[in-house]
C-alpha cells in the first residue's frame, strides 16, 4: 500500500509540477497579482509530495519489501540499515527520485531565501525550475518507475553492489547531485532575465550566492567520489578519467568559469554574454552527465543504467533544454550588452583569460569523453580515448593558468601598469629564482 501511495505521491507533484511551469509565467506576463503568487506555494505542496514519495520508497527499504522491484534487486536481509538507506539512490531510478527531490529543496530554499527579488522575477524562476522538474518527474513515471511491483514475492533480494557498499558512496551521490542540480538555478536565473529582458548586474548578485554554493557541493562530491574509487578501485583508481568522472569535472570546469564571470557581471556590468552562457552550459553540461550515467553508451564503472530508451529520453530532454535556453538567448541578444569598458591589462581581462582557459578545459575534457561515441555512431570503427590524451591536454593548458593565478588577483579593476605589478612581485621572484637554484644543492 505504501508503494502505491508513494507513486501516487509522483503522479500529484508531476501535476502540481506542470502547474508551476505554466501558471506563473502566465502572471508575470499579465502582470496578474494572483497567478504569480501562486509560484511559491506550488513549490512547496510539490516538495511535500516528492518528499512523500522518497520517504515511500526509503521505507520500503527499511522494511525489506521485497514486492518492489527496485528493493528486491538493491537489498537483502543481511544488508545493514546505513546501506539499506543508501541503497535508495544506489541504482538508476532511485537516484532519479533523489535528483527531482534535491531539485524540489533547491526551488523552495530559492523561493524562501530570495523574498527581496521582485515578484515577476520570482515567478519566472521558480518557472522554469519547475519545467526541469516536470521532466525529470516524466521520466520517472513514463520509463523509470521506482514503485514497480514484481509477483511471486522474493523470500530474499539481490545486495547492493558491493562497490557501493562503503561510507564514501553513502554520501557522494547526495553531494554530487546537489552540485549537478544546483546549477539549475544559476540557469534559471539567466533563463528568468532573458524572458524579461532586463540583463543587469542585480540579477549577476542575486544568482551568484546560489552558484558558489552549488560549485562547493560538487567539488565536495568529487572528492568524495576520488576517495570511493581510491579505497575501491586501489592505487591510482581516484582519477584515472573515467567518462563518469569526466560526466562530473566538466560541469565543475564551466561553473568554475560561471563564478568567475559573475563577480565580473556584478561589480562592472561586463561579460553579460559569458555569464549567460555559461550558466546555460554549466546546466546542459550536467544533463549531459546524467545522459552518460543512464544511457549505457559509454562503459563505466559508475554508470547506472544500459537502457537505450531511457538515453534516448535524456537526450530529448538535453535537446529541449540546451536548444530552446539557446534560441531564447538569440531572440533577446539585443539586450545582452555589456557598457562596461577597460584597458587590455585590467582584472576583467584576467578574467576573461581564465574563462577561455576553463572553458578549453572542458571542451578538451568533452572532446576525449565524447569522441569515441561519435566515431562509434557513425561506425567508421572503435577508439578509446586514455591517459595519455588527457594528461597532455592538461598540461598544456595549466601552464597559463598557473600563471594567471599568480598575477590576476593583484592587478586593478578597469586597467592597471606593469611596472606596479613587477615591484609587488620582483622580490618574490629574486627570492624564488635563489630558492630554486639553492634547493638543489641543500637535499642533494
Amino acid at each position: 500500500m505504501i508503494p502505491e501511495l508513494g507513486h501516487f505521491a509522483l503522479i500529484i507533484a508531476f501535476a502540481i509540477s506542470i502547474v508551476q511551469s505554466i501558471v506563473p509565467l502566465i502572471g508575470a506576463a499579465r502582470n496578474d497579482a494572483a497567478l504569480i503568487a501562486m509560484a511559491r506555494p506550488a513549490a512547496l505542496t510539490q516538495l511535500f509530495f516528492v518528499g512523500l514519495a522518497y520517504a515511500a520508497l526509503t521505507q520500503a527499504f527499511i522494511v525489506h519489501d521485497f514486492s518492489v522491484l527496485y528493493v528486491s534487486q538493491h537489498s537483502n536481509l543481511v544488508q545493514p540499515l546505513m546501506y539499506r538507506i543508501s541503497g535508495v539512490w544506489g541504482s538508476h531510478e532511485g537516484s532519479l527520485l533523489l535528483w527531482t527531490l534535491i531539485l524540489s529543496l533547491w526551488t523552495i530554499a530559492v523561493a524562501v531565501y530570495s523574498r527581496n527579488l521582485p515578484e515577476i522575477l520570482m515567478a519566472r524562476v521558480l518557472a522554469v525550475m519547475a519545467m526541469i522538474s516536470t521532466g525529470f518527474l516524466a521520466f520517472m513515471l513514463f520509463t523509470s518507475n521506482p514503485f514497480e511491483r514484481i509477483f511471486p514475492v522474493p523470500a530474499d533480494g539481490n545486495e547492493l553492489n558491493p562497490l557501493l557498499q562503503d561510507p564514501g558512496l553513502a554520501i557522494h551521490p547526495p553531494m554530487l547531485y546537489m552540485g549537478y542540480v544546483g546549477f539549475s538555478v544559476a540557469f534559471a536565473f539567466a533563463v528568468a532575465a532573458l524572458l524579461g529582458g532586463k540583463l543587469d548586474a542585480t540579477w549577476a548578485r542575486w544568482s551568484r550566492p546560489w552558484t558558489t554554493v552549488a560549485w562547493s557541493f560538487l567539488t565536495i562530491g568529487i572528492a568524495l567520489g576520488s576517495w570511493w574509487a581510491y579505497n575501491e578501485l586501489g592505487w591510482g583508481g581516484w582519477w584515472f578519467w573515467d567518462p563518469v568522472e569526466n560526466a562530473s569535472f566538466m560541469p565543475w570546469l564551466v561553473g568554475t568559469a560561471l563564478i568567475h564571470s559573475l563577480a565580473s557581471t556584478e561589480k562592472r556590468g561586463v561579460f553579460k554574454s559569458w555569464t549567460v552562457l555559461l550558466a546555460i552550459l554549466a546546466f546542459s553540461l550536467s544533463l549531459l552527465g546524467t545522459f552518460i550515467v543512464r544511457s549505457g553508451v559509454l562503459v563505466s564503472v559508475h554508470a547506472f543504467a544500459t537502457d537505450p530508451a531511457r538515453g534516448v529520453f535524456i537526450l530529448a530532454f538535453l535537446v529541449v533544454v540546451v536548444g530552446g535556453s539557446l534560441a531564447l538567448y538569440t531572440w533577446r541578444s539585443a539586450t545582452v550588452v555589456s557598457y562596461g569598458r577597460f584597458k587590455w591589462f585590467s582584472r576583467e581581462s584576467a578574467l576573461l583569460l581564465n574563462n577561455i582557459i576553463f572553458l578549453t578545459a572542458a571542451a578538451a575534457v568533452l572532446v576525449g569523453t565524447m569522441y569515441p561515441l561519435v566515431v562509434d555512431a557513425f561506425g567508421v570503427g572503435k577508439i578509446s580515448v586514455g591517459r595519455p590524451y588527457f594528461d597532455t591536454m592538461f598540461a598544456l593548458i595549466s601552464i597559463p593558468l598557473l600563471l594567471l593565478l599568480g598575477f590576476g588577483p593583484v592587478i586593478r579593476w578597469k586597467g592597471d601598469n606593469w611596472s606596479r605589478i613587477a615591484k609587488i612581485y620582483s622580490v618574490i621572484f629574486v627570492m624564488s629564482l635563489v630558492l630554486g637554484l639553492l634547493l638543489p644543492f641543500i637535499f642533494e
